[in-house]
Formats: C-alpha cells, sequence, structure tokens
C-alpha cells in the first residue's frame, strides 16, 4: 500500500513535468517595470508564515490551510504576471518543479536508510555529526545530508530534554553553511555551474567554508555542553549513563547509498552535457520509483517516515515561488539603481534577500546585477554569464561573495533554503519543541550575524 501510494505520488510529479515542458513559452516584451507594490502579496506571505504559527497554532498544523493561503497570496500575483510576463510564470514553473523534485528525491530516499542502534547523545559525538554533515553536505547536497542525519541525531538526543538547540544549529551547518564547495552541495551554485562557472571553481571557497563553519561548530560545542552539564545536575542519576548507545552502529537499506550517488551523478551529467529540461527531473523521479520499490516497508516504519514534511515545504514554497516573481523582476529592472560596488555589498544584499526569497533565484539575480556593472551583456552571454564574470576584473570576488551569501544566508531564518523547513517539521514530528519564526531567528541574530561581520571583514572588505 505504502509503495502504491509513493509510486503513484511520483507519476504526478512526472505528469506535472511533461506539463511543464511542453507548455507554451513564447516572451512578452513590455519592456515595462513592474511598480513596488506588486512585492505587496510576497510580503504577506512571509508575515503569514512568521505569525500565523504564533496566534493559531492549531490552524497551522494542517497543510491545507497552508496551501490555501499559498493560493490567496500566490494566485493574483500568477494573474497579474501573465497579463504583462507570461514567459516568467513558465520559468518559475519549471525551477519549483525541480526545485521540489531534487527535494522529494533525496528526502525519500535518505528516508530508506536506516542507521540501527544509536550515537551517544554527548556534545562531542553531536559535535562530530555537524561537522560530518558539513564535509558531505558538499557532495550530496543540503537535502540529502540533512535528511540522512537529522534522525540519527535526533535518537542519540532523545534522552535530553533541551535539545531544540542542536535541530537549531544542525540547520545552520548541514542544511546551509556546509554545501559551499561544490555545485552539487546547494542549488544556486549548481545554477552557477549551468551558467558557465567550472564545476571546480567552488573548491577555491574552502576558506571561506573552514571559518564560518569552523566557528559555528565551536559555539554549539560550548552551548551543548553548557546545556548538557546544567540538564545533568538536574537529572538523578547520570546524565552520561543515559545517552550512551545501548547498541552498535549498522544500516538497513544500503542501496538507497546507490540511488543517493544516482541523484549526484545526474546532477552533475545534467550540467555537464547542457541536458535538455526535463531529462534530469525524469532520472531522478526514476531513481526515486526504484528506491521505493526496493525498500522495506519496515525501514520507512522504523524512521518515523511521513510524506507530511516534504508536502508541507512544497505547499509553502509554491506560495514563496510565486508571489517572489515580482520581487525578483523589480531586483532585475532596478538592480543598477542599488548602488552596489564592493564584494561586501554583495556578500549582504545577496545573502540578506536570501534568508527570505529562496536563495536560487537571489543567485541568478545578483550574478545578472554584478554582470551589468562589469559591462557583460546578459543577452549575448544567457548561458554562461555567471562564468563571463570570472574574466572581468572584480568579477571573481563578486562572484565569491555572492555564492557565499547565498549559501551562508539560507540559513538565516526558516525559509531560507528548502531543507530548513524539513528538518523543523522532522523535530516536530519527534516532539521536539522547535522556536517560532522569530525565535529561531533571535538564535540567528545572536549567533550567525556576528559571525557573517567576522567573514566581512576577513574575506571581503
Amino acid at each position: 500500500m505504502l509503495k502504491f501510494k509513493h509510486i503513484g505520488i511520483s507519476l504526478c510529479l512526472i505528469l506535472i513535468l511533461f506539463i511543464s515542458i511542453f507548455a507554451d513559452e513564447t516572451i512578452s516584451e513590455t519592456g515595462e517595470q513592474l511598480p513596488i507594490w506588486s512585492v505587496t502579496p510576497f510580503v504577506l506571505m512571509l508575515l503569514s508564515i512568521a505569525i500565523i504559527p504564533l496566534v493559531l497554532p492549531h490552524l497551522w498544523e494542517k497543510n491545507l490551510n497552508k496551501g490555501i493561503m499559498a493560493l490567496i497570496f500566490g494566485l493574483p500575483v500568477i494573474i497579474y504576471i501573465a497579463t504583462i510576463h507570461p514567459s516568467e510564470l513558465f520559468v518559475t514553473l519549471k525551477d519549483y518543479i525541480s526545485f521540489i523534485i531534487l527535494l522529494g528525491a533525496l528526502y525519500i530516499i535518505a528516508g530508506g536508510i536506516h542507521i540501527k542502534g544509536s550515537l551517544a547523545g554527548t556534545p562531542l559525538i553531536n559535535t562530530v555529526v555537524l561537522g560530518i554533515g558539513a564535509i558531505i553536505a558538499s557532495f550530496i547536497g543540503t537535502t540529502g545530508a540533512s535528511m540522512l542525519l537529522i534522525r540519527p541525531l535526533i535518537k542519540a538526543n532523545r534522552h535530553r530534554h533541551n535539545k531544540a538547540h542542536i535541530i537549531i544549529f544542525f540547520i545552520f551547518i548541514v542544511s546551509n553553511c556546509g554545501g559551499l564547495l561544490t555545485p552539487l552541495g546547494d542549488p544556486p551554485l549548481f545554477m552557477g555551474f549551468i551558467k558557465g562557472v567550472p564545476f571546480l571553481w567552488t573548491l577555491q571557497l574552502f576558506p571561506q567554508w573552514l571559518f564560518v563553519n569552523g566557528l559555528i561548530l565551536i559555539v554549539f560545542n560550548f552551548m551543548d555542553q553548557y546545556k548538557f552539564n546544567k540538564e545533568d545536575i538536574a537529572t538523578p542519576g547520570a546524565l552520561t549513563e543515559q545517552v550512551e548507545p545501548k547498541h552498535p552502529l549498522s544500516i538497513e537499506g544500503n542501496r538507497n547509498f546507490i540511488f543517493l550517488a544516482g541523484i549526484v551523478a545526474t546532477i552533475f551529467c545534467s550540467g555537464y552535457f547542457k541536458w535538455q529540461y526535463g531529462i534530469k527531473e525524469a532520472f531522478m523521479v526514476l531513481l526515486t520509483i526504484f528506491s521505493l520499490t526496493v525498500t522495506k516497508k519496515r525501514i520507512y516504519k522504523e524512521n518515523e517516515f511521513t510524506f507530511n514534511p516534504i508536502i508541507e515545504v512544497a505547499v509553502l514554497f509554491a506560495g514563496i515561488f510565486a508571489t517572489m516573481i515580482p520581487a525578483l523582476l523589480v531586483l532585475n529592472q532596478r538592480g543598477g539603481e542599488l548602488g552596489l560596488t564592493k564584494a561586501w555589498h554583495f556578500f549582504w544584499v545577496s545573502g540578506g534577500l536570501s534568508s527570505f526569497l529562496d536563495n536560487t533565484p537571489t543567485y541568478l539575480t545578483f550574478t545578472a546585477t554584478a554582470s551589468g556593472i562589469l559591462g557583460i551583456d546578459i543577452t549575448q552571454h544567457a548561458a554562461d554569464y555567471a562564468g563571463a564574470m570570472l574574466s572581468t576584473g572584480l568579477g571573481p570576488i563578486y562572484l565569491i561573495a555572492i555564492s557565499c551569501g547565498a549559501v551562508f544566508m539560507g540559513a538565516n531564518t526558516y525559509i531560507g533554503n528548502g531543507p530548513n523547513f524539513m528538518v523543523k517539521a522532522i523535530a516536530e514530528e519527534s516532539h521536539i519543541k522547535m522556536p517560532s519564526f522569530f525565535g529561531y531567528m533571535l538564535y540567528s541574530i545572536l549567533i550567525l550575524i556576528p559571525i557573517f561581520i567576522l567573514t566581512t571583514f576577513i574575506f571581503f572588505r
């Protein structure tokens, strides 16, 4: 029953995919500048995500209600944009479908891997797990790494009462900052690869990757040790003995590592060989179906696997993708008026917007903006304008700043990057009380922003 349900969902994705491939993409060149008020639905969408869980928590629990909210804000924008820039709707639809298929594939395949036994939920082990996540995130993607490690980490800390901070730092590192080193790590870097940036170019971002992730890990270790010691004093008996693993580690569902490798290879090949849109998505759907077919139901049950997290992401990001179209168009049309001239400008502007918009279109918008400032005509370099930046004087440092801003600052809010909401939802399904939208931002303001300020002075002055 479970497999048929999963395969049905995958087939629906294929249907949507082929509809998008064969949709009419006639471009309307109106030359109009969108008014500033056109970003209002996007602002209201973000405010709703932030406020409704606080004032109407029971209403927010149902994905249907989230879908209604996305429809209320998204439909007027779709109708409005269809009258002036219909091509943007098709571009956004394709981007959304690719985004959800990739996240869904990584979520489902990683959900078929069960790590038996347990880790010790000590500060040292937790720090090591986050460090491993920071490394593998660059090679199987932040989504893949998040889905692979979040459940074992939750299980390791099941005896601890104060553990929301562990999930928050997991989102900081594994779901975001760790994915900087390759185009496979985070979607904006993959889009840069598509737009002409060499595959190995991002490896030179290792100093920024090491500095940011290293500092976050140090802060986490001190905070987790403090909270662990405080809880140990208040716990009858020794907390260390309670969190010690009772059974050795083993892995079930090993074949899903092959499917994860297939997803990585598909992403790499699609960019390297410039596959037509739809081929990559079809391969990912097929790999997901194969995974669902060979994975035992018992593994999903032991992982407490449900579709709720990915459905929540799909619903919310449908509204976000729709309502953000005018915001991105306004930036494209008026980017030259922003006065961006220095690397740190691009780091903070691309990062600030990536905190609230999806970081992939934000990355593309500011690489296009930087290209215009550098005198690169993107109408003549449509396929490789990001790569063309590397042959100009300030282009490489601009591109480094945009890449770091888009990847790092996706950690600033729950909506900055796709895996953030999924990790939050999985944690809440495991009865971990996560902070609200603003509560999470308080963590990011107090911890991440100072680190990003130091990053600015060291790398982008």
